[in-house]
């Protein structure tokens, strides 16, 4: 997606939420800056990685029973704290879509394995930027506003639509979804559980309303 398109549901967003565009571009420039002796997964590394046919594993309360139901095909992406769930089953994704608010553990453990780390930076997770040098992998970078340096936006809020988009955005054509749940969510975001539903509204309409592909929602 190109920022040009994103940037007027980016403003919608900010404006729902009260977040600060000013931070989140504070937060592309640390994270350039942490990452400025390292090498970087730019465009030509995922669309390497990310083929025709897309799984996109969200953390809602249905992946583990998805999972077993619907074995992932293609690419998979998983949306941060699916990467748990993934490597439980023995499953390590491709690629791993996160802004650091899981099991940092469990998704330095995936990049060593071979996951590619898109690594997301805006202006609520400043401090958890400093984990970034743990991951040893190949590791891209994200923002949700204007790119800057080696940061990149490919459209999204969420991990999970931000997933999507990232597939759509390198020429997915089939997109299965696991393990998104838009009215259950596993656990409580900062702000509580309302917070989180009004995320999964704002994802599910990036997903489903922004920029419609074929994109299949796999029920439990």
């Amino acid at each position: 997606m190109r920022f040009e398109d994103w940037e007027p549901t980016y403003l919608e967003i900010l404006e729902d939420f009260g977040y600060s565009r000013a931070k989140d571009e504070e937060a592309a420039r640390v994270l350039d800056e942490i990452c400025h002796e390292r090498d970087i997964c730019l465009s030509s590394c995922l669309r390497r990685a990310i083929g025709k046919s897309v799984t996109v594993c969200g953390d809602g309360p249905n992946l583990e029973a998805n999972v077993e139901r619907h074995r992932p095909i293609g690419t998979v992406i998983a949306a941060d704290g699916a990467t748990s769930a993934l490597l439980q089953k023995g499953i390590v994704p491709d690629i791993i879509v996160s802004d650091l608010d899981g099991n940092i553990a469990d998704l330095q453990r995936a990049n060593r394995m071979g996951a590619i780390m898109v690594i997301h930076a805006h202006g609520d997770n400043i401090p958890l930027l400093e984990n970034v040098p743990g991951f040893e992998g190949k590791v891209a970078l994200t923002t949700q506003s204007r790119r800057f340096g080696r940061v990149r936006d490919y459209g999204g809020f969420t991990d999970g639509d931000r997933a999507v988009e990232l597939a759509r955005h390198f020429g997915a054509k089939d997109i299965l979804l696991l393990g998104f749940d838009f009215e259950n969510p596993r656990k409580k975001t900062k702000g509580g559980a309302q917070v989180k539903l009004r995320k999964l509204r704002w994802a599910h309409q990036i997903i489903f309303d922004l920029n419609p592909s074929q994109v299949r929602l796999s029920m439990p």
